[in-house]
């Protein structure tokens, strides 16, 4: 294992050497192979014979070299395969001469995180391709997240990068409108990122920190580079608030604790505080969307010493907001939550029979678990055990599933 300094400089690293290496000579594809290879060598060397004076530098000529290396290799095939003595690079792939020239200290991670989130990509290419190129995960690290073979990663971000190179973008950040268009693709990768870390989809830890602090260091370079923009805000807010609770998510035995339940104290007070300032901070920009809405009900949660100190009438507010702008029965769900709160579990349940019908709710746990909370509360304990067992059914985590089957246990009628 090196260094976790070097670890953090290296991943800080990669997307400012990938973005200099693709503007100074172009050809996406090869020069991420590069710079991954540059990253590996860095990783090897830096802990035994330390830190070069130029730690950036040295990475973009390592990869520079690299990269060169695999262009000749390439024009000899070429050469081989089509009686060619030289192949030029697609004009598309070549960055204007005197941007080439500008100092090597560019940072161009936003540019690089731009085209990852290419619309032509599908969202889990998008994000295969944002954690690689930008994230400087490795391909074993995202397939081991993702809990796919490496093979299978390493196929989805070569059909990525390809897809790149074919679709002619040029290495510069979008015009003004497609920006716009591009922007709330890079959020959702960005969003759908954290959610995977915060509660991994499946295997036998309940959350991947890699990839939540990932999204969060992603999150903080966009508004670094867009300050002003209200969405941009909004997620940064959203996902400081919801990583705050990690450290009391879990007992001493690993095992999941519920919100209601969890030690604040315990919750990250430093990331709270820059959280519900930003959060603050981006229902005073227009337009109000979606991040900031929940990033507003997150800081309700945050401001609060316990689930019965809680404002349930403005979450309840909140979730009025988040419907007028999208009707989904995930934001039904969670609404029916906060006014069972709110009102007490039957107005809660009586919402939920309004989306029980949705197939997407009967085959999402989290439906199930909510009314079986909902059940028990008002009392009907066989009803809340046979909804927590089939919420149990559906959970892929296995905290989750561990939790939810406890429940239903103990909710079973004496002997």
């Amino acid at each position: 294992m090196i260094p976790t300094s070097v670890e953090d400089l290296l991943r800080e690293l990669s997307p400012q050497v990938l973005g200099a290496v693709v503007r100074r000579y172009g050809h996406f594809d090869h020069a991420e192979d590069a710079v991954q290879e540059a990253l590996l060598a860095a990783s090897q060397q830096w802990p035994d014979d330390g830190l070069p004076d130029n730690p950036k530098a040295w990475l973009i000529t390592v990869a520079s070299r690299r990269l060169t290396d695999l262009l000749r290799s390439e024009q000899a095939r070429a050469h081989r395969e089509d009686a060619v003595a030289t192949r030029v690079l697609p004009e598309e792939f070549h960055a204007p001469p005197a941007d080439r020239d500008r100092p090597a200290d560019r940072d161009d991670s936003l540019v690089l995180l731009f085209m990852c989130c290419h619309p032509e990509l599908s969202a889990a290419s998008q994000i295969a391709l944002t954690l690689r190129a930008v994230g400087g995960l490795t391909t074993a690290e995202i397939a081991r997240a993702f809990l796919v073979p490496e093979a299978t990663m390493a196929q989805r971000i070569s059909r990525a990068k390809k897809q790149v190179k074919n679709s002619g973008a040029s290495f510069t950040l979008p015009g003004a409108a497609a920006l716009a268009a591009r922007l709330d693709a890079v959020l959702h990768v960005v969003y759908l990122i954290f959610n995977e870390g915060y509660t991994a989809t499946a295997g036998p830890d309940l959350y991947r920190s890699d990839l939540s602090n990932e999204a969060i260091r992603l999150a903080r370079m966009l508004h670094r580079s867009l300050p002003q923009d209200g969405a941009v805000v909004g997620l940064l807010a959203l996902l400081l608030l919801t990583e705050a609770r990690r450290p009391a998510r879990t007992d001493a035995d690993g095992e999941l604790v519920p919100l209601r339940d969890q030690d604040r104290s315990r919750w990250i007070l430093d990331y709270v505080d820059e959280g519900v300032a930003l959060a603050g901070a981006g229902m005073d920009r227009e337009p109000v969307g979606s991040y900031q809405i929940q990033a507003a009900i997150a800081s309700a949660h945050a401001v609060a010493d316990s689930e019965a100190t809680t404002d349930w009438a403005l979450i309840v507010e909140y979730y009025d907001l988040l419907l007028a702008l999208s009707d989904n029965p995930v934001t039904r769900l969670n609404r029916a939550v906060a006014v069972a709160m709110r009102d007490g579990a039957a107005s809660g349940l009586e919402l939920l029979a309004e989306i029980a019908d949705d197939e997407r709710m009967q085959r999402h746990h989290r439906f199930h678990a909510a009314r079986a909370h909902l059940l028990e509360r008002a009392g009907d304990r066989a009803a809340a055990r046979e909804a927590y067992e089939t919420a149990a059914r559906l959970a892929t985590s296995l905290p989750e599933k561990r939790y939810l089957n406890r429940h239903a246990t103990a909710l079973a009628p004496p002997e």
